[in-house]
Parts: C-alpha cells; sequence; structure tokens
C-alpha cells in the first residue's frame, strides 16, 4: 500500500509538515506496513517556504529587512543550494500579518522589504526567484520592491516619491539607469491563486484594497494612482501587462514582477508541486491524501487540494481530504477527482480547541479513514 499525504498547512495551528505527519501518525496504526510518502505543500501562500524546505532539505535563511509601514522586520526566506533557486514569500517582508489590524494603511504600505529579499538572494547568486505573493498588506503596485532594487521614482520637482501606492499619482519620470544589472540573469516566477488585472473593478486596489485598509475614497485613488504608474512605466519598458491576469495580484506586485523582472506567472500549487516532486510521488500510489483548515468552493480557485486532485486524477489515484472544516460548497470538489471529504472534529468544538487539538484530531481521522477503506477493500 502506497499512500501520498501532500496537505496544506492548517493555518494558526500547524504547518503543512505537522499536518503531514499527523496523518502519517493516524494511518500507520491502521497500516503499520504501508508505504507512507510525506509531501508538505503549499499554494503561494503563507507556509510556501516551510513546504518546499521540508520537502527539499533547502536552507531556511533570515534578513532583516524593511516592513510595510517602514519599520526593520525580520523575514524568512528560502535557498536551494544545489539549483541555485530562492523561494521568497513576499508576506514574510510585507505582509498583512505585519500590520495590526487598527494600523492597516493601503495608501502608504509598501513592497520596498521584498525588494531586499530578492537583492538578498541575488547576492547569494540565485539564478531562479520564485516569488510566493499572497497574503500581502501593501497596494503599490510593486514600486517599492522596484526601488529597493535600484529603480528610481522621481516627482515633478525631481524628489524620489515616499512609498505607498499613493504617492504614485504624482510620478513624473522613473529612470532604470541604476536598476540591479544581475536582475536579467534571473528567472521569476511568481507563485500565486489570484488572477486580477492591476486596475479597475476587478483590480487589485478594488477588491483588495479594504482589506488593507483603504477606504471608499481611497480605493479610487488608488486606482488612478496604479494607472499612472502602469503609463509611466508603459513608457520606458518594452510591454504594458497591466490588463494581464494576475497584475492585480499582491496589491499589484505581480504587475511589477512582470513588467520590470519578466516573470512568469504559475498557479502557487504547481509550483510547489514541481519543487516537492509531488507529481513522481503520486505515480503508482494506492491513494492520495490532502487537506487544508476550510474546505469550500473557494479551494476551485486554485487552492493546494485542488492542485493536487488535478495532478492525482492524471494517474488515477483517487483522492481524500482532511480539512478543519469544510465549509459551502466543499461537494463541488467531487467533480475535480476529490473521491471523499472529512472534517477535523467529532462533535461540537470551538475554533480554538479544534486548532489546539488538531494534531490529535488529524490522528484520528486518518486512523478513521484506513479503517473504512480497509474495510471496502476486503469486501471488493
Amino acid at each position: 500500500m502506497k499512500i501520498i499525504i501532500a496537505p496544506d498547512s492548517f493555518k494558526d495551528s500547524l504547518s503543512a509538515e505537522g499536518v503531514a505527519q499527523a496523518i502519517a501518525a493516524g494511518l500507520s496504526e491502521v497500516w503499520p506496513q504501508a508505504q507512507l510518502i510525506q509531501c508538505p505543500m503549499a499554494d503561494g501562500g503563507e507556509g510556501t517556504v516551510d513546504a518546499v524546505l521540508a520537502a527539499c532539505k533547502g536552507e531556511l535563511r533570515r534578513q532583516q529587512v524593511r516592513g510595510p509601514l517602514g519599520g526593520t522586520v525580520e523575514a524568512r526566506w528560502g535557498w536551494l543550494a544545489d539549483s541555485h533557486t530562492a523561494i521568497i514569500e513576499m508576506a514574510e517582508a510585507s505582509g498583512l500579518q505585519l500590520v495590526p489590524p487598527g494600523q492597516r494603511d493601503a495608501c502608504t504600505s509598501t513592497t520596498y522589504g521584498t525588494g531586499e529579499l530578492i537583492r538578498a538572494a541575488l547576492d547569494l547568486g540565485a539564478e531562479r526567484i520564485i516569488l510566493a505573493i499572497g497574503g500581502s498588506a501593501t497596494n503599490d503596485a510593486g514600486a517599492g520592491a522596484m526601488q529597493a532594487l535600484g529603480a528610481q521614482l522621481f516627482d515633478a520637482e525631481a524628489q524620489t516619491l515616499p512609498p505607498g501606492g499613493l504617492a504614485l499619482s504624482r510620478l513624473a519620470h522613473i529612470s532604470l539607469e541604476n536598476l540591479d544589472p544581475r536582475l536579467a540573469q534571473v528567472r521569476f516566477e511568481i507563485a500565486a491563486d489570484v488572477n486580477n488585472p492591476l486596475c479597475g473593478p476587478h483590480g487589485a486596489s478594488a477588491i483588495f484594497g479594504p482589506q488593507k485598509g483603504a477606504s471608499p475614497v481611497h480605493v479610487q485613488q488608488l486606482d488612478a494612482a496604479l494607472g499612472h504608474f502602469a503609463d509611466h512605466c508603459a513608457r520606458v519598458l518594452p510591454k504594458d501587462v497591466r490588463d494581464e491576469p494576475g497584475s492585480g495580484a499582491a496589491g499589484g506586485l505581480g504587475f511589477a514582477a512582470k513588467a520590470f523582472l519578466g516573470a512568469q506567472f504559475r498557479a502557487g500549487v504547481e509550483v510547489v508541486a514541481e519543487l516537492v516532486g509531488l507529481e513522481d510521488a503520486v505515480r503508482g500510489a494506492d491513494l492520495v491524501i490532502t487537506g487544508e483548515g476550510r474546505f469550500d468552493a473557494q479551494t476551485l480557485r486554485g487552492k493546494t487540494p485542488f492542485g493536487v486532485a488535478r495532478i492525482a486524477g492524471q494517474h488515477n489515484v483517487p483522492v481524500i481530504v482532511i480539512a478543519g472544516t469544510l465549509g459551502e460548497g466543499y461537494e463541488q470538489m467531487y467533480a475535480h477527482g476529490v473521491a471523499a471529504a472529512f472534517a477535523l472534529p467529532a462533535g461540537p468544538m470551538s475554533l480554538e480547541q479544534a486548532c489546539s487539538e488538531a494534531p490529535r484530531l488529524l490522528r484520528e481521522r486518518a486512523s478513521d479513514i484506513a479503517r473504512v477503506w480497509r474495510l471496502a477493500s476486503s469486501k471488493g
């Protein structure tokens, strides 16, 4: 019996590696002789670095950078020395979790620290940089990150623009004279599950600005400012990418990564699956178990269980999902390769209790699944 265990993290509870270990413990109670292969996963959001390093035995590095509001933060990033690949979670440097709810400011927050992480990867000799861009606190179209990499943004008085998306409305000139030349030698990939354009009713400001502290008036101002920035970028760069899917990801960091760095946009779960070797592991498997904290209709938008199910389906391997909760519309995944889904709690339980007891609950559900699977196999 060969079983692949490929879950995402359970937010506020366990890392993807911890979830995989707990599921493996439950399965081994019933199938002690089974071949259990753990492939911790992620979809480009929180936990991407941890999942990749756990599977690839890479190096976790730390860097002091400028946070989204200008203060210093310590950001973690991953390094795969054999392939000269850096895995950067922009949320580590410019993420919403770094800013208390009452201090969130989409108008002035900056991606400068993400640019500093890219620079650190260049210093180490990176040939490939993967930008996982979920969970941003920013709405500056990646302007801050580009400034950290040497791009210069000036107003009409030839003064350097201050941080933040709103300041882009005063942009008069972009100079790329000091842009780090090493960038041209690196292959950039964006790992995300967001396909919004930069501007407009479905753009970065309108869709994601409010959760970052933008009022309705600020949303309109930011949208105009990002459009103004894109106009200037189109004058100095070979291609205008503002309307391409994903340019609105991470408050427009997707736009800057595409426009300035030539980044390829890929579904985050596909990037992680490639790095951890999920498809090779799935070949010849009898079962795949995946999971996430909340399994619902949003999973169809490219989250981990959806990506895992697609890969398993290509090899005719059944997939079972274990989730913290089953939300509205989760049954839609049954048409996309998922055979069954189970929630952790066996009875009434608070969220706090479920999080604190997640290892035990995961072991129990995995054991239950193994028992039912064994019974069905013996009757078959």
